[in-house]
This record gives structure tokens, sequence and C-alpha cells, in this order.
């Protein structure tokens, strides 16, 4: 388990907590929707969920944390380890094949393909580029 540091900082209010309660567990279910519908993404979810609990429940942001599979991908992710190469050449894949197969079902509609197209790019841009690689940063950090 990576040590990282919680992100608590409960919301000031019952209300704000209400409401950041809430928002963890939309993301909770949109992340576990993810899981099983291809395309729908499933880590980034569970980060904002990891993330509204921090603000409003300690126990909850501690149970996502402890996911066997998500958990550790939320704590690399706050220690800014990025993804590891293998995920992003998925996640890059599963874009461009369902991204491809959007195009091709809105074919006569050119600005719905256009739109798609740009998603597409940048999704993938993002990924590939932005999002840091972690075998990269382990061993900029000396880790491996």
């Amino acid at each position: 388990m990576i040590d990282v540091p919680s992100e608590q900082h409960l919301a000031g209010t019952r209300v704000g907590r209400a409401l950041w309660f809430g928002i963890g567990w939309v993301a909770v279910g949109l992340g576990s929707l993810g899981i099983v519908v291809p395309g729908l993404p499933t880590t980034i979810f569970f980060i904002v969920a990891a993330s509204c609990f921090a603000r409003s429940s300690p126990r909850f942001e501690r149970w996502v944390l402890g996911l066997p599979k998500v958990g550790p991908m939320v704590q690399g992710y706050r220690a800014g380890l990025g993804m590891p190469r293998r995920a992003k050449f998925l996640a890059s894949g599963t874009m461009l094949v369902f991204g491809g197969m959007a195009m091709v079902l809105t074919w006569g509609a050119p600005v719905a393909v256009a739109a798609i197209a740009v998603a597409l790019a940048i999704g993938v841009w993002y990924v590939t580029l932005r999002v840091p690689t972690r075998e990269r940063v382990l061993r900029e950090r000396g880790l491996v």
C-alpha cells in the first residue's frame, strides 16, 4: 500500500457534507457501471468518489482506498504516479475502438462525426501525453 496523505478537509456544514457524500455515491455508481460498460471509465469516477468522501465521510474514503482493484489506482493517482503503461495503452485503444464505432454509426451526421473525432483526439492525446506514466515516474524517483 502506498503511503498517501489523505485529502481530509471535511466540508464545513452538514448540508455541504451531505452534498459531497451524495456526489461521491453518484461517482461510485458511475464507476461501478464503468466496470461492465465498455468505453465508460472506471478509475476516474472512483478518484472523484474518494475526493468527495474525503470532504464528507472518512470512513467511505477509506473504503474506496481499500477496494482491491480500484484502491491502489486511486492511491497511485494521489501519490502523483499516473497510470501504468499497459493501462494507458488499453485506455487509448478502447477510446479508439469505441470512438471509431461511434463515428461509423453517426456517419450521416457530419457534425456528430466531427465532435466525436475531436473528443477522441483530445482523450487519446491527454491519456498518452499528459497523464504521467507510472513506470517513468517510479524510475525518476529512484523507486525502481
